[in-house]
């Protein structure tokens, strides 16, 4: 049975016991303090009472089995308890206690007791807080908190507990229907969790706070799932810097990988990578109030010309597009604000209309009017309270009204979080307008909600990714020739060569035709220009000759080929091999300009040929194979070709590749061509 499957008995018991002292004592006071409907069992061998609850000496003398429990002891007789509850049929167990994996050794052996305990039980942690559950008024937590009981919000899975505890207290007018901290993840993977709760209804969106990923397969998959089931989700993943991956190390054993395949793998699953907390909560806001949507289409209405300027930045910083108005609404709005007003988006409509309900309605209802994907107002309101901001509600009013009439959506937004109180917010949110606290985190939010929407119409499309499986016997280096046989056999072009000795090199030279590349032939080799082993235009045998007499006194082989050419664009087509995502593909501007231009790619594997022709046009590089300044255009097909012969190769080697390098596929034209190459592959 798969431990996931049964979550849904663990987050909504009827039957919760706690084990330990004060920790316990903790626990069962916010969950009393919840009005928990169930029954409560405290379990201490050494009290009478816990909370005024008789204690229990041992879970074999519960009146029952529990539906949950809540372990605050030690690590040793942490394990045990699991032990005895999953042999008892329990639903599962939240394990407070740390001292496991994120400590040494002897604690990661520990981890893996407690693994074995559980056997099909799921188990929460260790290492963590435990969870809130705001939709069934189930708390399993030791410490304050911030949310209140709803009936639909969004889920926050967090590996951090006291960063689960200030996400509950935030005062952004984000309903939040589960706080799960999931600490050291032994027993249960992030997968468990989104299975879980794409299966609630009642669950909007799905946020997560992640250090690490440990099954990215297994992950990738349950997020194709959420696609399909019209949850999305947003994450904000820590480890970027080398200080950070260090910290994550040690706080749950969590090993990283490399941040910019988190990137690549957000991108494909259409998860809304955030950099910031404030741009997390925002857009889990936006994406459980307003939702996903089908474009990237924004409009903007203030009434101020910088605060348009500001907004036309920020859009083009988070890839909005501010669609030009239609003649029907440009002429409309003409009539209502007057000459003096330029009509365009981001509109500024003046202070003209301001306290007019007629006159800013009929503005906010020909603005929406332009079918927008999504339209909003800039709205900062003044301390005060109501004798302050009459205005304000007017202006309220008024796009509220529109917004029903058009059925378009719209949000208010403020520039600074701090200028919209929350009287103001819970007023927007009861007339079905979001508020929106912050500028520029509006627009992100905008832009990952188009960019969700966007991948959740390709769901079925979307692949997971490779397991990284591996098998570590004997890894061979290829040399040049012997590598680029290999990917000539997957589909790739190679220039016309031989392998000779020296005293060969000048007669297979004029078999071949002049000009001619001269490389030596060595696995010791990697960089063959930085060290003189490459010569190329020659022109005739005696060319050929004198280049051998330079190169031959320390090595024996050589590789004779024909001089590629003409020359479009150089790119590189690398696979290198991550422990927690297996291998990946980068793709970006070759030659001598691999180290010169920040201009690569990574996608992960497998992949679809739309995305790497998404990802080959985001390239500095493509300027150049698409007729850079009347340039002779190169054969962009065949590129996207050989790219795909490369990542083919890649996923049939799945299990022995170690690294490739095809740097740099030569760009022509009319097809392309790859003039050098690198493959490390395990026997």
């Amino acid at each position: 049975m798969d431990k996931g499957s049964s979550l849904a008995r663990l987050f909504a018991p009827k039957t919760i016991a706690f084990f330990g002292g004060n920790d316990a004592a903790d626990a069962i006071q916010q969950c009393q303090s919840a009005n928990f409907e169930g029954e409560i069992w405290p379990v201490n061998p050494k009290r009478n009472t816990l909370c005024g609850l008789t204690c229990y000496p041992s879970a074999n003398a519960l009146p029952s089995v529990p539906d949950a429990s809540f372990i605050a002891t030690p690590p040793i007789p942490s394990v045990e308890i699991v032990r005895e509850l999953s042999l008892s049929g329990a639903g599962g167990a939240v394990c407070f206690a740390s001292g496991f994996a994120e400590l040494n050794e002897a604690g990661a052996g520990l981890q893996e007791q407690l693994l074995e305990a559980a056997g099909e039980m799921p188990v929460i942690g260790p290492n963590c807080h435990g969870f809130l559950n705001y939709l069934d008024n189930v708390i399993l937590w030791p410490d304050q908190h911030g949310g209140s009981l709803t009936d639909r919000g969004v889920a926050l899975v967090t590996q951090s507990g006291n960063f689960g505890i200030n996400l509950s207290m935030q005062q952004r007018s984000l309903d939040i229907g589960y706080v799960v901290t999931i600490g050291n993840k032994s027993c249960l993977g992030l997968h468990d969790y989104i299975d879980f709760l794409i299966e609630d209804p009642r669950v909007s969106a799905i946020g997560l706070h992640l250090e690490s990923i440990d099954c990215v397969n297994e992950f990738s998959m349950a997020a194709i799932r959420a696609l399909k089931a019209g949850v999305p989700i947003a994450a904000i993943k820590t480890g970027r810097s080398a200080r950070g991956a260090e910290i994550n190390l040690s706080h749950t054993a969590s090993l990283a990988g490399q941040d910019h395949l988190y990137s690549a793998l957000f991108n494909r699953l259409g998860i809304a990578r955030c950099d910031t907390v404030m741009q997390f909560l925002e857009t889990l806001k936006f994406l459980s109030t307003v939702g996903t949507l089908p474009g990237n289409g924004l409009g903007s209405m203030s009434c101020s010309g910088g605060e348009a300027s500001l907004i036309a930045d920020y859009a083009d910083k988070v890839s909005l597009s501010l669609p030009t108005l239609t003649s029907v609404s440009t002429e409309k709005l003409g009539e209502i604000l007057g000459p003096k007003v330029p009509l365009s988006n981001p509109l500024d409509y003046h202070t003209y209309a301001w306290g007019d309900y007629d006159k800013l309605n009929a503005c906010f209802t020909a603005m929406l009017g332009n079918g927008f994907d999504c339209t909003m107002l800039v709205l900062d309101y003044p301390p005060g309270g109501a004798d302050q901001t009459a205005n304000w509600e007017i202006a309220e009013q008024a796009l509220t009204d529109a917004v029903e009439v058009s059925g378009h959506q719209a949000v208010i937004v403020s520039t600074l979080p701090e200028t919209m109180p929350s009287d103001v917010r819970d007023r927007l949110k009861k007339s079905g307008i979001t508020p929106m606290q912050g500028l520029e985190e509006c627009l992100f939010a905008i832009s990952a909600a188009a960019m969700i929407g966007n991948v959740q119409q390709k769901a079925d499309d979307v692949l997971p990714i490779l397991k990284p499986e591996i098998n570590k016997n004997n890894l061979l280096l290829f040399d040049e020739w012997e590598s680029k046989k290999r990917l000539q056999q997957a589909g790739l072009k190679i220039p016309n060569g031989y392998v000779c000795r020296a005293e060969e090199a000048p007669i297979i030279a004029s078999k071949i035709g002049f000009p001619v590349v001269l490389k030596v032939v060595s696995t010791e080799l990697a960089h063959k220009s930085d060290v003189g082993a490459v010569m190329v235009n020659l022109q005739n045998k005696k060319a050929v000759s004198d280049a051998i007499e330079k190169m031959s006194a320390d090595f024996d082989h050589f590789l004779v080929e024909e001089m590629a050419g003409p020359v479009v664009a150089e790119i590189i087509i690398g696979v290198s091999r991550d422990e927690a995502f297996g291998l990946s593909l980068l793709i970006g501007a070759g030659g001598i300009l691999v180290e010169l231009l920040d201009d690569t790619v990574s996608l992960l594997l497998p992949v679809q040929k739309s995305e790497i022709e998404d990802a080959m046009r985001s390239l500095k590089v493509f300027n150049l194979i698409d007729s850079h300044r009347g340039r002779e255009r190169g054969d962009f097909d065949a590129t996207i070709d050989a790219i795909m012969a490369v990542a083919q190769f890649a996923v049939d080697n799945n299990a022995t590749l170690a690294e490739l390098d095809v740097n740099p596929l030569i760009i022509q034209p009319k097809g392309v061509i790859a003039v050098d190459a690198l493959i490390r592959q395990y026997e």
